[in-house]
């Protein structure tokens, strides 16, 4: 796999300027194609954007698609069918080897995000004693963040992946079998997880925190395209950025807007959980993501992460060797937000 950018490029690309245009003006406008999953946490920035009329100041015209699962998004990645967008980390490492993605940064730490959860009247029992779970299966979505949780929590309580039953199933199928009671053990992610507790009384047994797994969610490009437009990318990302920025002071708002967010995507929970999305659920301004990207050091923490994500992606057999970070993980992008003045002002914009 090549390079993210050659450094011949990356001073030429550093030193861009971008045209935002002025309050109340529009700036021309460049489309650009942006996929991610419906009615999830780390996807409600692309809506509130689109509420907010961001994408227009920066000269982008957004054309969204949206997928079930990660891995059906990355491989509609080799068909061009997407230039930009956010997905799990365990798509983006796969991603990356199968169809040569960048991950350009994170949408969020959603460690607490993916979980084990067992039906209401199972959970205490698995609980008191983890070690029954043995012989027994377990329903997830295979190659997804949430399936790394499952088995990061099983390698916690000393279990192999041989040790039980994996069956694969997409979320809503998960869902479907847990509340009919044709599955005891599911892997899930937010807000699938809120929906089996709220619905079905379902209790989380291990997420990927407890069990000491950092699961990020990333943001991807197409290198391809990252390489023909890269002003583009650092304009999506800056955007993105905002409406985190914008999310973190004007909770109430987002709330609402969440709700109607999740409501097109076929997702109905409470307000307590929907704020319990923002508290468990850290994200990363402009300077946060530069700081977990840094290489300065012995390695950024998204190297780490993602190449622990990579080992177990390995050891399940889904890859036959761990990609070195440094081919696939840039923040270059970043960068050339943070280098530029008024892009930098645009993504640390709260209001």
């Amino acid at each position: 796999m090549k390079n993210a950018l050659r450094k011949s490029t990356i001073g030429v690309l550093l030193g861009a300027a971008f045209a935002i245009a002025a309050p109340g003006a529009r700036a021309q406008v460049a489309e650009i194609k942006v996929s991610y999953q419906p009615a999830l946490y780390w996807a409600l920035p692309f809506y509130v954007a689109t509420e907010k009329g961001w994408w227009a100041e920066v000269g982008l015209k957004p054309v969204f698609s949206t997928f079930p699962a990660g891995v059906p998004q990355i491989a509609a990645s080799a068909s061009k069918s997407w230039d930009v967008g956010g997905t799990g980390s365990v798509p983006a490492v796969l991603g990356a080897v199968r169809y040569n993605l960048l991950t350009i940064g994170l949408t969020n730490d959603e460690s607490v995000g993916n979980a084990l959860l067992a039906t209401a009247a199972k959970a205490d029992a698995f609980m008191k004693n983890p070690q029954s779970i043995k012989g027994q299966t377990i329903v997830l979505t295979a190659n997804s963040t949430g399936d790394y949780a499952v088995q990061s929590c099983l390698a916690r309580w000393g279990l192999k992946k041989t040790d039980v039953t994996i069956k694969s199933m997409g979320q809503a199928e998960i869902i479907s079998a847990m509340s009919s009671n044709n599955a005891d053990l599911g892997g899930l992610w937010a807000p699938n997880i809120y929906t089996m507790e709220e619905k079905a009384g379902a209790k989380v047994i291990c997420s990927g925190k407890d069990a000491g797994a950092i699961v990020p969610g990333a943001l991807v490009a197409r290198s391809e395209y990252a390489k023909e437009q890269p002003q583009n990318v650092a304009k999506f990302l800056a955007v993105y950025l905002r409406a985190w920025k914008w999310m973190g002071t004007h909770r109430a708002e987002s709330v609402a807007m969440m709700k109607k967010f999740y409501d097109v995507g076929g997702v109905s929970i409470s307000n307590v959980s929907m704020n319990k999305e923002f508290d468990t659920r850290p994200v990363y301004d402009l300077a946060g993501q530069l700081k977990v990207m840094n290489r300065a050091a012995a390695g950024s923490d998204v190297d780490k992460w993602m190449t622990q994500i990579a080992e177990f992606m390995k050891s399940t057999g889904t890859m036959p060797e761990v990609p070195q970070a440094a081919k696939y993980i840039t923040d270059d992008f970043m960068k050339m937000v943070d280098k530029d003045p008024k892009l930098k002002a645009f993504a640390n914009q709260s209001n």
